[in-house]
C-alpha cells in the first residue's frame, strides 16, 4: 500500500563497496537520501522500502549484477542509464559537471522524472539464458576445483613421485591417472613384486591404448633416472593414500564437467541465438559460445549501444582528465564473468581470424604487452559481436569491413 501522494521515482548510483540512492517526487523534491553497503542483505532491506513507497521506476547505471536481479524479481520497474550519457547530464545539474554518487544518484531519479517516457525498462533474460548461464558459470567453477586439486596432487608429487611430474602431457590426463593409480610413489614404482621395468612399463602402456609421441625407452628413462624421493616405507605409504585420493576427486570433478559439458552443448543448440555466438571464429558449438551468449544475455535493450557492452566488460579503458593531466587506466570496476568470457574468446580468435590476428599484431608492434594486447582486441569483437547480436544475425567474414580488406 503506498504511504505517500504522488509519484516517486528512485535513482540508484552503483559502485563496489557502497550504493547511494535518492528517491525524488514528481515535482524533484528529494524524499529519501541514503547509502547502503554491497551486500545482499542491505539489498533486502532497500527492495521492502522501495516497494513502501511504491516508486515508480528505479534508474541506474549498469544492467547486470546481484541488485538488478533483485529489483527485477520483487517486480520494480528497472531503467538503465548509461554512464556516457550520465556524463553528458552532468552539466544540466551542475556547473562544474563533477561526478559525486549523492549527485548522480539524484541525477538518475530526476532523469527518470523528467524523461522515464524515453526509456525503456529493463527486462529479464529468458529462462533458457538464465539455465544456460547458470550450467556456464558451475562447470567454469568446477574447472576451477578442478585445476586446485591438480596443482595440490603435484605439490604431492613433489614429495613422493617426482618422476611422475611432466611425464605425460597433463597431470588429469586418462594416462597419468592410471599411471598414478598403480604407481602412486616411487617408491611403489622402485620396490616390491610390481616395481617398474621397462618391460612392465611398456605392456601398461600398450593395455591403456597410449598413443603418445614420447618413445617408451625416454618415458620409462625418466622415472627410472629420477633421483629418489629419499622417503621411509611408512612415509610413502601415506603419501600414496593422499595421491590416490586427489586422483579420485579430480576424475569425479571431470566426469561431472563433461556431464555440464554435454547438458551446455544441448541447450546452446536449442537457444534462439545459438547461430549468432557459434558462427563467430573458435567459438564453435561449445562451452566458449555458450559462455558468451550466458554472460551477455538475450535482452537487447540492455545494451543499446555497443559502448555500454564494452564498459561491463571491462574493455573499454577509463579515461581520467584534470586540467592538463590525462591519464587512461585499466578499467576494475567491471563483470568479471563477462570479461573472462570476451578475453578466452579473444584470445584464442586471433589463431583463425586473420582480421583478428592483425589486430593483436599491431597492438604487440606498439609495444602492448600480451594481456593488454587482448583486451584490445576483446574490444574490436565487442564492436563485431554487439551489431550481429543486435541484428540478430550470425558472423560473416564476407560482411565484416575489416576482414575483408585483411582478405583483399
Amino acid at each position: 500500500m503506498s504511504t505517500h501522494h504522488g509519484k516517486l521515482f528512485a535513482g540508484i548510483d552503483w559502485a563496489s563497496k557502497t550504493h547511494a540512492i535518492c528517491v525524488v517526487d514528481e515535482h524533484g523534491a528529494i524524499k529519501l537520501r541514503i547509502d547502503i553497503a554491497n551486500t545482499g542483505k542491505t539489498f533486502a532491506g532497500l527492495i521492502k522500502r522501495l516497494t513502501k513507497l511504491d516508486v515508480e521506476g528505479v534508474a541506474i547505471e549498469r544492467c547486470d549484477g546481484p541488485l538488478v536481479e533483485a529489483l527485477l524479481d520483487a517486480d520494480h520497474q528497472v531503467f538503465v542509464i548509461t554512464p556516457r550519457q550520465v556524463k553528458g547530464l552532468r552539466s544540466r545539474y551542475s556547473g562544474s559537471g563533477a561526478k559525486s554518487d549523492a549527485g548522480d544518484a539524484y541525477l538518475l531519479a530526476d532523469v527518470l522524472r523528467t524523461d522515464g517516457h524515453r526509456l525503456t525498462p529493463l527486462t529479464q533474460d529468458s529462462d533458457a539464458t538464465q539455465v544456460l548461464r547458470s550450467l556456464s558459470r558451475t562447470r567454469k567453477q568446477l574447472v576451477e576445483a578442478r585445476v586446485g586439486l591438480v596443482n595440490q596432487l603435484r605439490a604431492e608429487l613433489e614429495r613422493c613421485f617426482p618422476g611422475a611430474i611432466g611425464l605425460f602431457s597433463r597431470l588429469d590426463s586418462d594416462v597419468t591417472i592410471a599411471f598414478l593409480r598403480r604407481y602412486p610413489t616411487q617408491h611403489a614404482a622402485s620396490n616390491g613384486t610390481t616395481r617398474l621395468t621397462q618391460a612392465r612399463f611398456a605392456a601398461f602402456l600398450r593395455r591403456i591404448a597410449y598413443c603418445g609421441r614420447k618413445p617408451i625407452e625416454d618415458l620409462y628413462a625418466r622415472v627410472a633416472g629420477a633421483p629418489p624421493a629419499g622417503l621411509s616405507t611408512e612415509e610413502a605409504s601415506g603419501h600414496a593414500v593422499c595421491v590416490l585420493a586427489l586422483l579420485k576427486a579430480i576424475e569425479t570433478v571431470r566426469n561431472q564437467e563433461r556431464e555440464l559439458e554435454a547438458e551446455i552443448i544441448e541447450r546452446l543448440d536449442a537457444h534462439a541465438d545459438a547461430h549468432i555466438f557459434t558462427s563467430l571464429p573458435k567459438a564453435g558449438h561449445g562451452v566458449r559460445a555458450a559462455a558468451l551468449l550466458a554472460e551477455i544475455g538475450d535482452v537487447r535493450a540492455r545494451f543499446p549501444d555497443e559502448e555500454s557492452l564494452a564498459a561491463l566488460a571491462g574493455v573499454a579503458p577509463v579515461t581520467r582528465a584534470s586540467g592538463k593531466h590525462h591519464a587512461v587506466g585499466f578499467r576494475w570496476a567491471a563483470d568479471k564473468k563477462l570479461r573472462n568470457a570476451l578475453i578466452d574468446f579473444a584470445d584464442d580468435s586471433r589463431h583463425a581470424s586473420p582480421w583478428a590476428a592483425k589486430v593483436y599484431n599491431d597492438a604487440i608492434s606498439r609495444g602492448k604487452r600480451h594481456p593488454h594486447a587482448v583486451r584490445i582486441l576483446a574490444r574490436a569483437w565487442i564492436r563485431v559481436i554487439w551489431r550481429c547480436w543486435q541484428d540478430n544475425l550470425p558472423y560473416n567474414p564476407q560482411q565484416h569491413g575489416g576482414a575483408m580488406q585483411i582478405a583483399a
